[in-house]
């Protein structure tokens, strides 16, 4: 699963140029019996099976192990659960000043509470659903901080204007041709007048926020600029209507 960052995109440029290292573990192979048992059913009753806190220790030391041998000491453990706290660009931004991680994959019905308790540092959940397993999220925490990574993306500001790197969603794009189904691009952007492209982006990123995600927009302590832009959104929507 994991050869979507290693074999493809960015990510796999950045892992060819030795910009970050990554291996896998399968606890499987950290089992103590014929059958790789890696989960129980639960103690009390209910759907589902458990993984087993055993498996996933020996898993976690083994990587532990590595990245000593690579320097690397003292780097956290985060589980991938729904249970988690909900995982945001500024964690990613706290995650990148790390020198390493440790990420553990849940399946089934979880995880013993055991192991959690004794080598979990910090869980991440990445949205209010449920997947099969805990890998998808991994992928993504993975992808959304390696593109963070100096040299990884060809422009150094496209991580720094993307969606949520200032609290706010991102602004329209549009490239050529100059109309397409009758529809033009917003002449502001073929001005050429850098100071007036600039406010109208931001603009439009205040005016989607306020649209899409008003719980961003309420918890941004907007200054006099930022108010007047949103306002002046607002205005343009009025007259549409």
């Amino acid at each position: 699963m994991f050869e979507a960052l290693t074999r493809y995109g960015v990510t796999r440029r950045a892992f060819e140029q030795e910009v970050y290292d990554f291996k896998a573990w399968n606890p499987r192979q950290f089992a103590e019996d014929a059958y790789k048992t890696i989960d129980d059913r639960p103690y009390g009753g209910g759907p589902g099976m458990v993984m087993m806190a055993q498996p996933l220790e020996k898993a976690i030391a083994a990587a532990r192990n590595r990245q000593s041998s690579l320097g690397v000491n003292d780097a956290p453990v985060v589980y991938l659960t729904p249970q988690g706290r909900l995982l945001k660009q500024a964690d990613l931004a706290d995650l990148l000043k790390l020198d390493g991680l440790i990420l553990l994959c849940g399946r089934y019905e979880g995880v013993d509470e055991r192991l959690i308790e004794k080598e979990v540092d910090r869980e991440y959940s990445v949205g209010d659903y449920v997947l099969s397993g805990g890998e998808l999220p991994a992928m993504l925490l993975l992808d959304g901080l390696i593109r963070l990574l100096p040299g990884v993306l060809g422009d150094a500001d496209s991580a720094a204007q993307d969606s949520f790197a200032d609290g706010l969603l991102d602004y329209p794009h549009y490239t050529r041709p100059d109309v397409y189904n009758e529809r033009s691009v917003p002449e502001v952007l073929l001005s050429g007048h850098h100071d007036r492209i600039s406010r109208w982006r931001l603009k439009q990123a205040l005016g989607r926020t306020w649209l899409r995600r008003p719980d961003l927009i309420a918890v941004r302590e907007l200054g006099f600029k930022e108010q007047q832009l949103l306002n002046e959104f607002k205005q343009d929507m009025d007259k549409k209507e």
